[in-house]
């Protein structure tokens, strides 16, 4: 057996929560697997094994927070039998098995009373219809004594009303916003399958089910925002789910039609004995109004649904279970997101039963895929979860001729109209965030930009001239961010006072340059941070710039690699913008914004003769905090980086 701990997570970080374990008792492991998604007070991430086995303990349950360096899991050689107390089925701890042990006794019985109820129904088939069956008292009371006899199977199985709090998201998160239900009251759910997203102002995330059984009620509506521990949900067994419908509903269907597919819903897996007498179970199925409604191509589906008819009927009033048993699953996102979604979207989440099932899509994936004809059903997401990411989408367009085939050489680009337009929409939880320190940074701060105009042409021409043997000897391609990121980080040596900080009354420089780099994603904009920067090389900084923005794109960051930035630089002009004024955010006292290049006509000098030249050009915006930064010193910088630039002296 070895052990496996839970790893160092960062500098200032010592604790992580268990979100959800990705491998059960009895999985087989390959080193470097992520088993585990550990939650902190900075970030969510995944943990991989160091060895390869089988796993044979979990040693911490879900929502447990735990130290680092304490043993989370045990793995032995694979094939190994798993230790006693895991269970393959449910990631659970050793400690969480016990219950359903002592529970074993209380099956038995519970399968006595139920064989004991299953003749009654089939002798009384011969005789009346399952309806009148159904409406006679005796049989009421039959099923009453049955069921009496079945909490103890119940509580192994999920129980009735068990609570589901909302777990701990980190260690300075004290509450999270319901951004979307991925389940609906009445839906069953397993143990680990997500239920609902959390928005924190750290990090998205889904909340899976501790436990497994029928969603009863929902207390938390999406929009609302709710403290740690807060109860969100309950569930039951899988009998839960007719409950909450049974009143309203009970007069507008026929107790009979509760036989079928009601019946499936109303007990849970352990209660479920194989058919013990099929021939005397045919009469009853065949009586079954809802059976004999059924079109010929339904016929195999409602002989699916007789089977059950033989174990003890549902109580009348769990009868309109049958008509939410009978919606196609496409319908399932309509109850999800009750008012928040506009008929348009809705419609659209409804069509794609594939994603529904599966990992959310987000809104840009969704739109993107529709831009290039990409079907989200037949793709299998590389994200976490199975979240199907932009890159999966590019991917399937790029191996996808007809795209190009279909698209009319010379039509004009039609210009989309997007969903979103004449709806609201909240502030998502990092929005808010943002909004706010960016308000405070532009009370407190007294800010100032300052532009230059670089010619980077001799860059631009050193690029072109290594971008091809470069890619091929890293795998990276050769952007001009590279370039841009050395110069000012290498400048800031000379001029610390603009990687500087101050508390107001005293100045403090750092040792080092640790570059912030804005990252755009689809929650916002975030800043992982390059330790070091101005002691590394142009391949090392193109390495780490796209390892960072990639994971920063699919929430993979590790904890701390978004703290601890003294300067930040930002690429405006990866969208085409020309420049603009980045607003600093504390307790960093600058920001650099790097426009788009663009060739165009420039008078230049050459031999004491002017002339026109096209050249390389780019803006290059500083943006700084006056109190301690005067612009004087703001110009020295930029001074030295174009020089920097425009010599294009660098070693690829």
């Amino acid at each position: 057996m070895t052990d496996i701990k839970l790893p160092e997570l960062g500098e200032s970080v010592t604790e992580g929560t268990i979100t959800r374990w990705l491998k059960a008792v009895g999985d087989e492991i390959a080193v470097d697997e992520a088993i585990v998604e550990i939650s902190t007070d900075k970030v969510d991430t995944e943990v991989p094994s160091p060895i390869a086995g089988t796993i044979t303990e979990l040693l911490v349950g879900e929502d447990d927070t735990v130290e680092v360096g304490a043993v989370i899991a045990r793995v032995g050689d694979a094939g190994d039998a798993p230790a006693e107390g895991g269970s393959a089925e449910e990631a659970a701890p050793a400690e969480e098995a016990a219950p359903a042990e002592e529970a074993a006794p209380d099956e038995t019985a519970t399968e006595a009373a139920t064989d004991a109820t299953d003749a009654e129904p089939a002798q009384e088939a011969d005789e009346e219809s399952a309806a009148e069956a159904q409406e006679s008292p005796s049989r009421e009371a039959d099923e009453q004594a049955a069921q009496d006899a079945q909490p103890a199977a119940q509580s192994a199985d999920g129980g009735a009303g068990q609570d589901i709090t909302l777990p701990e998201l980190g260690e300075s998160v004290t509450e999270g916003t319901i951004t979307r239900w991925l389940k609906a009251v009445g839906d069953e759910i397993a143990v680990d399958e997500a239920i609902v997203e959390i928005s924190t102002d750290k990090v998205d995330t889904e909340v899976p089910s501790p436990i497994a059984g029928t969603i009863t009620e929902i207390l938390a509506q999406e929009d609302d925002t709710v403290e740690v521990g807060a109860v969100i949900a309950r569930v039951g067994g899988q009998s839960g789910g007719a409950a909450p419908a049974s009143d309203d509903a009970k007069t507008d269907e026929p107790p009979a039609e509760s036989s079928g597919s009601a019946q499936s819903q109303d007990a849970t897996p352990a209660e479920q004995p194989e058919p013990a007498a099929p021939s005397t179970e045919q009469p009853e199925a065949a009586k079954d109004p809802a059976a004999e409604e059924s079109k010929p191509a339904e016929e195999s589906k409602a002989a699916e649904e007789s089977k059950p008819a033989a174990e003890p009927a549902p109580k009348q009033d769990a009868a309109p279970a049958q008509p939410k048993a009978a919606q196609p699953e496409a319908e399932a996102p309509k109850a999800v997101q009750p008012g928040t979604e506009t008929p348009k979207a809705a419609t659209q989440t409804a069509s794609a039963p594939s994603t529904s099932a599966g990992a959310y899509v987000t809104p840009i994936v969704r739109k993107l895929a529709n831009e290039k004809g990409v079907d989200l059903g037949a793709l299998k997401g590389t994200g976490v979860g199975g979240r199907i990411r932009k890159e999966d989408v590019l991917a399937a367009a790029e191996t996808s001729p007809a795209q190009a085939a279909d698209a009319p050489a010379a039509a004009p680009a039609e210009v989309e109209v997007s969903e979103l337009r004449g709806t609201t929409a909240p502030m998502s939880r990092l929005r808010k965030v943002v909004a706010k320190r960016a308000v405070e940074s532009m009370q407190t701060l007294a800010q100032l930009t300052t532009v230059v105009e670089v010619d980077v042409t001799k860059v631009a021409q050193l690029r072109e001239a290594k971008k091809a043997s470069f890619q091929q000897e890293t795998g990276n391609k050769l952007t001009f961010l590279p370039f841009f990121t050395q110069a000012a980080v290498q400048a800031l040596k000379a001029h610390p006072l603009i990687n500087a900080t101050d508390d107001g009354q005293t100045i403090t420089y750092p040792e080092t340059e640790n570059l912030a780099m804005a990252v755009d994603t689809e929650r916002g904009l975030l800043t992982p941070v390059i330790r070091d920067a101005s002691s590394k090389s142009i391949s090392e900084l193109t390495a780490e710039i796209a390892d960072l923005a990639k994971r920063t794109r699919d929430n993979q960051l590790k904890p701390d690699e978004l703290a601890g930035g003294t300067f930040t630089l930002t690429n405006t002009g990866s969208r085409g913008a020309l420049f603009d004024t980045p607003v600093v955010f504390q307790p960093q006292r600058a920001i650099l914004g790097v426009g788009t290049v663009v060739k165009r006509p420039v008078v230049v000098t050459v031999d004491g003769q002017d002339s026109i030249s096209i050249r390389s050009m780019v803006y290059l915006a500083l943006s700084y905090d006056h109190r301690i930064i005067d612009g004087a010193d703001a110009a020295r910088y930029l001074g030295q980086v174009k020089a920097r630039l425009e010599s294009g002296q660098f070693e690829v």
